[in-house]
């Protein structure tokens, strides 16, 4: 299979869910623990998206720059700081490690 079968294979795949999840009646989110596993479940998705970007390297694990940037936006995030500021200082982080390893 060349990878634009898997690229073709994988939009089909997701359109179809699209779809699926209007066709899903509106009374079905309405009940109390539904509508919790949807919210926690849409946290839990982008936690994982923020870890496995932050520490993935291909196939391997790669502790860098990235991490002690995440962590300090993390940490500023939860202080209320202004998102763009938060973004300006991570980035200032990686950069100010990267220049000095």
């Amino acid at each position: 299979m060349s990878a634009w079968n898997i690229v073709i294979l994988a939009s089909v795949v997701c359109v179809a869910l699209k779809v699926l999840g209007y066709l899903i009646p509106p009374r079905a989110f309405e009940h109390p623990t539904v509508s919790r596993i949807a919210n926690l479940l849409t946290v839990a998705l982008l936690a994982a998206l923020i870890a496995v970007q932050t520490l993935g390297a291909g196939q391997s694990i790669a502790v860098d720059a990235r991490v002690p940037a995440v962590l300090v936006a993390a940490g500023l995030y939860a202080l209320r700081v202004p998102f763009v500021v938060v973004v300006i200082v991570a980035a200032a982080v990686a950069a100010g490690i990267r220049a000095f390893t």
